[in-house]
């Protein structure tokens, strides 16, 4: 850490296809368990994929009123749940004055105004309320709202990096003293709009993805939504709450190269690692996981190894790595924030989670990507989101002992 304030964090929430609780989010990553299955929210017929990490027999009715659910789109809902739980993990009551909201979105209310949209086309009158949260920063405010939280408030959409976006800029304002405590995170909801668009871009695995397997075809979208509360390790201290890690350090940066395809070389995703190590005030050895941006594509998985690669050297095959979203799909505006979650969990109870799905690796991608989950000490985590537009955050995680 550059500045004087520390950032640790004191809570946590989740809400994806494998876990409806951090707990149930643990107990899945140490199975391995995928939750990768063929989508029921609409019709698939005629895409090249129809696998999706789909949150299966969720009813919003057990977690919100019917007034409620007019106006929050399945995003929000998952944004909500997960921002519930964080914050009674947390130890915070509903009144915060230096109690900020960071949020990073993705595709937003896409799937209400889908909803309206598919109405309006059979003649039907729409309810207006339908649109109402399709704007990207309708969670965040919504959250703010709902807890009283008068702190600093932003919304960040950096594709699918958002919500590693969201934690690193919370951190920051921790960092300068803008804010005691920020409540960061982002969340998604699988729309078929976002399904289609990745399908016509040729990315989409007919089977669960398999990141960095030889076979691999491509990813396999997912829904949900990651909070965690960031706090300045001193008060947190004084508080007497326990801590789940210390954010050591990040990077944000660009790759400036395409706005799909990541620069092939892998230089500039290496140069954003070295910068958060940098930034962590460590060295590449001393990273005892990495949890990889791990999409399943062809050129993404080969880019991030050449990127691992070029920062770790000759250390690199000793290295653990792993991808959460061989587990619960690439869940877009939420994925760097429940991969930091992973990453937290990992360090806690001391463990790597697995790549669910590979099995063989090719002449590239030929590194320890933990095809098992193994019990091991793990004391700092490097997470990396590396996003379309070249938006590339990597975020680090220390045990943060207090």
């Amino acid at each position: 850490m550059q500045d004087n304030r520390e950032v640790v964090i004191t809570g946590v929430g989740v809400i994806c296809a494998t876990a409806g609780t951090v707990e149930e989010f643990l107990t899945s990553l140490r199975e391995g368990r995928r939750g990768i299955k063929e989508v029921t929210l609409f019709d698939c017929t005629g895409y090249p994929s129809q696998m999706a990490a789909e949150i299966a027999d969720y009813k919003p009715e057990n977690f919100f009123s019917q007034r409620e659910l007019r106006r929050i789109s399945r995003a929000d809902q998952f944004v909500l749940i997960a921002a519930r739980q964080a914050l009674a993990d947390a130890g915070l009551n509903r009144d915060g004055a230096h109690t900020g909201v960071c949020l990073g979105a993705g595709a937003a209310g896409m799937s209400s105004a889908e909803v309206y949209h598919r109405q309006l086309l059979a003649g039907k009158r729409p309810r207006p309320s339908l649109i109402v949260p399709f704007i990207p920063s309708y969670a965040t405010d919504q959250l703010a709202e709902r807890y009283r939280l008068r702190g600093p408030r932003f919304t960040i959409t950096t594709a699918c990096s958002s919500s590693a976006t969201a934690i690193a800029y919370g951190a920051e304002l921790i960092r300068d003293g803008t804010a005691d405590i920020m409540v960061c995170g982002g969340g998604e909801a699988l729309s078929e709009l976002t399904f289609g668009g990745f399908c016509s871009l040729q990315v989409m695995d007919p089977l669960p993805c398999r990141p960095f397997d030889a076979h691999r075809q491509g990813l396999s979208l997912g829904e949900g939504a990651a909070v965690l509360v960031l706090e300045d390790k001193e008060r947190a201290s004084k508080r007497g709450i326990p801590i789940y890690g210390e954010l050591l350090g990040y990077a944000l940066g660009g790759e400036a190269f395409h706005i799909t395809a990541p620069e092939e070389t892998g230089k500039e995703e290496a140069r954003i690692m070295r910068e958060a190590l940098r930034d962590a005030g460590i060295a590449a050895h001393e990273v005892d996981y990495l949890n990889a941006h791990g999409t399943g594509t062809i050129l993404n998985d080969r880019v991030e190894t050449l990127a691992i690669k070029e920062v770790w050297g000759a250390e690199v095959y000793q290295l653990p790595i792993s991808s959460t979203k061989s587990m619960i799909g690439h869940c877009l505006g939420a994925a760097g924030g429940l991969e930091a979650i992973t990453s937290l969990l990992s360090i806690g109870h001391g463990f790597i989670p697995p790549t669910a799905g590979f099995e063989q690796g090719d002449a590239v991608c030929d590194l320890d990507y933990s095809p098992h989950p193994r019990t091991e000490e793990v004391t700092i985590v490097l997470s990396n989101s590396f996003a379309f537009g070249g938006n590339c955050t990597t975020l680090i995680f220390g045990k943060g002992d207090l």
